[in-house]
């Protein structure tokens, strides 16, 4: 089994005004309630610069090609369609929108109802994955059964990308370098689909000129998307928000807004595990403070703990803005998805400050 590999002559990207969004490291800060008291878990791992020209300038590709990890090249493909498994739809999506009709994409985890973190493989999977030129997988723990058949399978002919390596996000680190739910990181999608465009280009490179195409037109739309991310920074950064997990830790780190759930909480839930009693005190207070404006609120892993804070959310006027971990509906877009969620966000920050 070889690598995802990067090739240096990456294309140059349409440059889009999507406004300089900085990332910053995640803290937690409770508000000044009964809350107080408390000493709140505070993670501050080290981050990756969000590149100077925004999520998707030519500055970011640069530094792509000069920080990325060395790959082997795949043997050249025929111009055939190039069979490729995506782990999770939320890859799938972007990748079909790069390879087009030169690309035949299977996601596997599609389910916007179910808790992607407990999918069951199935025999299906493993044939699919067994075929494929090219597999997607989110890695950090996300999806360790997409990791075991592909080394059960042992082929060294398939291109296997891994997104956690990719982006330098491992299992062994905390609220942010442990994170598993990259694809909420602007920076880190720019870097996965540069990523895709050069896996493709390097299996089938005589359609170099239509992926770059296609890679150009995507970078725009994400663009427009993440520009969206940009104006919820300018309007409200600073803002106390909380939310049920670590799903929404990379977007508000992003967006520049203050993040305040405890991080020992949002972990537990994430990893399926009952959060520490003083975290749920502490964030039953938070909620109660009059101070946080948004509770965002993971469909996807609902448990009783999180039901109670969301009632309790409602309760104190705090609005709760629903999320999902992969694409809902399953047949739309990646941006389409994400975009969505972005409006209701932004749409329920903006009420908040309004007095609605």
């Amino acid at each position: 089994m070889k690598s995802s590999t990067k090739i240096a002559a990456v294309v140059a990207v349409v440059i889009v005004a999507a406004g300089v969004v900085g990332y910053e490291v995640y803290s937690s800060t409770a508000p000044s309630s009964a809350c107080a008291a408390m000493t709140p878990t505070q993670a501050s791992p080290s981050q990756p610069a969000d590149p100077a020209a925004g999520p998707l300038g030519a500055a970011a590709h640069s530094a792509i090609s000069s920080s990325a990890p060395a790959h082997s090249l795949h043997p050249a493909a025929t111009d055939g369609v190039i069979q490729v498994v995506a782990a999770e739809n939320f890859w799938g999506s972007l990748m079909s929108q790069l390879g087009g009709n030169h690309t035949s994409v299977l996601s596997i985890v599609t389910d916007p109802n179910a808790d992607p973190h407990e999918y069951q493989v199935n025999s299906s999977d493993a044939i699919a994955i067994s075929n494929a030129q090219l597999v997607i997988v989110n890695g950090v723990g996300y999806d360790d059964w997409a990791l075991q058949l592909i080394a059960a399978d042992d082929n060294p002919n398939q291109v296997v990308l891994n997104v956690g390596t990719l982006n330098g996000v491992s299992v062994t680190g905390g609220i942010v370098t442990g994170n598993p739910h990259m694809w909420y990181n602007p920076v880190y999608v720019n870097n996965s689909v540069a990523a895709m465009y050069s896996d493709l280009v390097t299996i089938q490179p005589q359609s170099t000129s239509y992926f770059q195409a296609n890679y150009a037109a995507l970078n725009v739309s994400l663009g427009q998307l993440y520009g969206r991310a940009a104006e919820i920074r300018s309007q409200f950064a600073g803002t106390e928000v909380a939310s049920t997990e670590s799903i929404f830790v990379y977007l508000a780190n992003y967006t520049h807004l203050d993040l305040v759930s405890p991080p020992a909480f949002m972990e537990a839930i994430a990893e399926g595990n009952d959060p520490p009693a003083q975290s749920v005190v502490q964030f039953q207070c938070q909620l109660e403070s009059g101070k946080v404006s948004v509770l965002v609120y993971n469909e996807q892993t609902v448990t009783p703990i999180t039901s109670n804070m969301k009632a309790i959310a409602a309760e104190n006027n705090v609005t709760v803005v629903g999320v999902t971990e992969t694409i809902q509906p399953p047949d739309v877009p990646f941006q389409v998805w994400m975009n969505a969620e972005y409006l209701q966000l932004e749409n329920a920050l903006n009420s908040k400050a309004l007095g609605q």
